[in-house]
């Protein structure tokens, strides 16, 4: 029995003997495959990293062609409309930089995201830096957009003469911000393109003639016939004034001290003051030589005795 157990006993120590000589060689085979597989993953992984971003550089680069390629069409298209609206110079560069600029912010932002950069913060950092801006510009970007629609619709261009948000004068200047009127007596008149872009604006240009209206009286007792044939030789014998549309001349109105005769003709737009004046002179020096007065107010007083 002791001799069963000692060659147990035996074996046993030479099965640890051959395990811990064993031991530290399986040991530096685990740390030797252990290194192998992290540095094979990490190669692997960088390879994959390297391959993915070289892809998002190639589909931005192509981005970025299409991109440039289609800013430059359009650039070019608003380019060939403002020139064939005659648009300012001066306003006709500032909108192709406003264009190019918002095109290439967009492009940009585009490009970023295809790279794999959050560009939500981005935009809503730019948004509302616009809503502040735009807020405490609210007055004058909307000058700016009248002007644009001002520039674009044309109511009205330089040289016309318009009534509009309470003052009337010749157009001297259409800037991006305010229009400027030269009136009458020579005084330059600031007005803000919102005014005349949401305002009633008349303009007396626009449609190339004008119609003439007149006023002229005369006494009780003189002869209307005759005076109404003096009034149609003046309007023909005037080349300024058109016979078609024909003159037209009849009785207005019989006041207390006068008898009005209305006078309409229709002239070109340009000789509208110089006819109205021309004509008022005219009926001035001539009428008496027809034997037709102008009236003064009278009145009548009647004394009775009681």
């Amino acid at each position: 029995m002791n001799n069963v157990l000692l060659q147990v006993n035996s074996d046993v120590m030479a099965i640890a003997a051959d395990s811990t000589a064993s031991a530290p060689v399986s040991i530096e085979q685990a740390v030797e495959e252990i290194s192998k597989a992290d540095f094979n993953e990490l190669w692997s992984q960088l390879m994959s990293s390297a391959l993915d971003l070289g892809l998002k550089i190639l589909v931005a680069l192509i981005i970025y062609w299409v991109g440039k390629t289609l800013i430059n069409l359009l650039y070019k298209i608003v380019k060939k409309a403002l020139n064939k609206r005659n648009v300012d110079p001066s306003v006709n560069s500032f909108l192709l930089s406003l264009v190019r600029v918002v095109l290439m912010f967009v492009l940009i932002v585009t490009i970023i995201g295809v790279l794999g950069i959050n560009t939500s913060s981005f935009v809503a950092l730019f948004a509302s830096a616009g809503v502040a801006v735009g807020m405490a510009l609210s007055g004058t970007l909307q000058n700016f957009a009248g002007g644009v629609m001002i520039l674009l619709f044309k109511p009205f261009k330089v040289g016309d003469w318009i009534d509009a948000a309470g003052v009337s004068g010749g157009v001297k200047e259409i800037q991006i911000f305010n229009t400027l009127l030269t009136t009458g007596d020579n005084k330059i008149i600031i007005v803000p393109n919102a005014k005349l872009s949401n305002d009633m604006v008349v303009n007396y240009s626009k449609a190339g003639t004008r119609r003439v209206d007149w006023t002229f009286t005369i006494s009780y007792g003189d002869d209307y016939e005759k005076a109404k044939a003096v009034l149609a030789q003046f309007m023909s014998e005037d080349k300024r004034i058109m016979q078609d549309p024909a003159p037209f001349i009849a009785l207005n109105n019989l006041a207390d001290s006068a008898v009005e005769i209305v006078v309409r003709a229709w002239v070109n737009g340009g000789d509208y003051w110089d006819v109205y004046f021309g004509m008022n002179e005219r009926v001035y020096k001539e009428f008496g030589k027809h034997g037709l007065s102008f009236p003064f107010p009278q009145m009548d007083v009647h004394i009775t005795k009681e």
